[in-house]
């Protein structure tokens, strides 16, 4: 695929890549060994294994949280794979526990080269080089053009100071390159081969498994123009939005489907920016018959009806807004560029096409936001017609708007935080509200949503007309008679 920026590469010497995405970073001795249901398969670590493969490179992939692998279980199989160079997929969640695993594995191994990507390496770059001598090779954004590059760069012995997009140390000095630049056709990338990890994945909200079937991930388009100063997204990708053609979609589903997939997750973060594209994939997946149920995301300012009726029609069962607050001030802050009104008329809108669970995402604890204003984000949550409601508190971390502009202010202390994150609430001199006193609000707020009478009764009238709902019902009741029949055994 890459083939036109590649010159005179030789393929004398065979080399191994071995890519990890590691579990949370609390998750790192032998205690955590019990496996939880993986959420999504690592899509970015499985794209970079398949141009890897293209290029004729031996490659393995492990998901340390969705094989259930201790930290000395993943070290084994470091040991048993022997790899000439080992990659981790970081984020803010994973990133120091992937430091601890790869010193390990560089005691075990010397020679072994260690690479980071992703959203954490990308932002934390040089932090990362002078914390930790086991990383030795930095990818900073988008990662399938200087992975290619960089293998074939690292198996004949190249210089570092010609790939573009990579953070590297020389003589204990950090040399960054060039960005690299994006892919401007996805439909060129080969498919993520899902059959290099075999896990059972599923995708858990508010403790339901809502996807029990066979089920996978699926991206159809990367990056995203809007500037919500809570996301990193934009940066990773230069605000820039790029797709895949419905045809590249389709194929890629029906291969799924041709695999026995029955549900998926389109985990793009701006699936429905394009409706004319939307409509096309919903007309492919109906033309072809394939019977795959799916879950997608949607800004509400985004989604008409017609629209939202053709995806229902198409499969789609689950659809994700994110909301995040009731209060235009705090809207206008995020730079969300949406109203309270336009996601009112949006899960209007959702319901009456048919759409089976809508879910909405809210934040709380911004700078400045007072109690009242927070009450009534929950009381817009329980006003609007939507089945689940996700409440975060506001974070900050290397990559948003928000951490420059706190760490510029002097509210952060980068080397504290720089690994982990910090809710804004606890760094804010004049927060109105403490974090503790957030999580107390939305922990009285889910018991009174999930267990008030109205609720109930309206979630169980929802269900008695929906087969999806009926289905899932009983699989997470068989789940959990599986789980109490597990531990019993177990006790």
């Amino acid at each position: 695929m890459y083939k036109q920026h590649i010159i005179n590469y030789q393929m004398d010497i065979d080399m191994k890549l071995s890519l990890i995405s590691a579990n949370p970073n609390s998750g790192i001795d032998d205690r955590e060994v019990k496996k939880s249901i993986a959420a999504f398969p690592p899509l970015s670590l499985l794209y970079l294994a398949s141009v890897l493969i293209k290029e004729s490179f031996e490659v393995s992939v492990l998901d340390q949280p969705g094989q259930g692998f201790s930290f000395n279980q993943t070290i084994n199989w470091i040991k048993k794979e022997d790899p000439d160079i080992l990659g981790f997929s970081t984020l803010t969640s994973s990133g120091r526990n992937s430091a601890i695993i790869s010193e390990k594995a560089k005691e075990n191994n010397p020679n072994l080269i260690v690479i980071f990507g992703n959203h954490h390496a990308t932002f934390n770059a040089n932090r990362i080089l002078r914390k930790y001598q086991s990383v030795d090779i930095i990818v900073r954004g988008e990662g399938e053009k200087t992975i290619v590059k960089l293998a074939h760069c690292l198996q004949n012995n190249g210089d570092l100071k010609y790939i573009r997009g990579i953070s590297f140390r020389k003589n204990e000095e950090i040399i960054s390159t060039l960005d690299q630049e994006l892919i401007d056709d996805l439909d060129l990338l080969p498919f993520p081969d899902r059959d290099l990890i075999k896990v059972d994945y599923h995708c858990i909200i508010a403790g339901a498994n809502i996807a029990p079937k066979k089920f996978t991930s699926l991206i159809t388009s990367r990056g995203c123009v809007y500037d919500c100063r809570f996301c990193s997204c934009k940066k990773l990708a230069n605000k820039k939005w790029r797709f895949r053609t419905a045809k590249n979609t389709l194929d890629e589903l029906q291969l799924i489907a041709n695999e026995g997939y029955k549900q998926v997750i389109f985990v793009d973060d701006s699936f429905t920016m394009n409706p004319k594209r939307v409509e096309e994939i919903c007309s492919g997946i109906r033309n072809e018959k394939m019977d795959i149920e799916w879950i997608c995301e949607g800004r509400v300012d985004n989604c008409s009806y017609d629209m939202l009726r053709v995806m229902a029609k198409a499969g789609c069962k689950v659809m994700y807004f994110g909301i995040e607050n009731a209060n235009q001030r705090i809207l206008d802050y995020y730079k969300k560029r949406i109203t309270p009104k336009q996601s009112e008329e949006a899960v209007k809108k959702a319901r009456k096409a048919k759409i089976d669970v809508i879910i909405g995402s809210f934040i709380l604890g911004a700078p400045n936001e007072t109690l009242e204003e927070m009450i009534n984000t929950i009381n817009f949550s329980n006003k609007i017609p939507i089945d689940i409601p996700q409440f975060n508190i506001l974070g900050a971390h290397p990559g948003n708007d928000i951490w420059s502009e706190f760490v510029s202010k002097g509210y952060i202390d980068v080397e504290k935080h720089w690994e982990s994150g910090v809710a804004v609430c606890e760094v804010y001199p004049e927060a109105k509200v403490s974090k503790q006193e957030i999580m107390n609000l939305m922990q009285l707020e889910f018991f009174k949503r999930f267990y008030s009478p109205t609720f109930l009764l309206d979630q169980a009238a929802k269900t008695m007309r929906s087969s999806y709902r009926i289905n899932t019902i009983l699989n997470n009741i068989a789940r959990i008679n599986q789980i109490r029949k597990t531990v019993r055994q177990v006790a």
